[in-house]
């Protein structure tokens, strides 16, 4: 059981690495709202508070300076999970899989004694995904769920196998009928991508997860 789960947070990094993270803010049609995504609403004032979280932790981060510096658009990556957190429930449900709160905690409690702790855990999400210690479960939920996927489509850790996520990653995300404020990027469906911003802690779990892809 140990080995599935790694596997599935692994393949989950692999693609959240390859999808570019980005945008976010007020629609037009739709006051205060930073995106409409299967005909909910994504309100800029989420967004904010996911930031809020973010600089909050950050802040008292010994790196603090840093961090705060290397995710200078940090409001366009925070839109760009909420957006993806739907494509990937949508995925999911088109697959027949979902995840357990017991799942969730055995993932998030694997990934603590690998890190070394809660502590060094949160401080790894913190700095290589911009996640707040209090989004790390929802992190954790999102990789297993996309560990799931991977594993119903029959998708190894693989270009090819990638490809199969992306494939059903679009079709969701097509079917959602993403609409995202012109401000902050258009929302790409077959890249996956919202604008061309790339944040700068995916440049790094890129590469610790491609070593992982092509030994798979």
């Amino acid at each position: 059981m140990h080995r599935r789960r790694r596997t599935a947070l692994t393949v989950s990094a692999a693609l959240i690495a390859a999808a570019p993270l980005l945008a976010a803010c007020g629609n037009d049609a739709h006051p205060g709202t930073a995106a409409v995504v299967g005909g909910q609403r994504i309100e800029v004032s989420t967004v904010q508070a996911k930031v809020q979280d973010v600089r909050d932790a950050q802040r008292t981060s010994p790196q603090s300076a840093q961090l705060i510096k290397d995710s200078g658009q940090l409001g366009r990556a925070k839109l760009y999970d909420l957006i993806v957190d739907r494509v990937v429930a949508k995925a999911a449900e088109d697959a027949g899989v979902s995840v357990s709160r017991k799942e969730i905690q055995d993932g998030r409690d694997e990934l603590a004694e690998q890190s070394g702790g809660e502590e060094q855990l949160a401080a790894m999400y913190l700095q290589q995904r911009g996640v707040a210690p209090d989004q790390v479960e929802n992190a954790v939920r999102r990789d297993i769920l996309v560990g799931k996927i991977a594993t119903a489509l029959g998708a190894a850790n693989s270009p090819e196998g990638q490809q199969k996520l992306n494939e059903a990653f679009t079709a969701a995300a097509k079917d959602l009928d993403i609409d995202v404020n012109p401000r902050y990027g258009a929302w790409d469906d077959t890249k996956l991508e919202l604008g061309t911003y790339k944040a700068p802690w995916i440049t790094q779990v890129s590469r610790e997860a491609q070593p992982v892809e092509a030994g798979a």
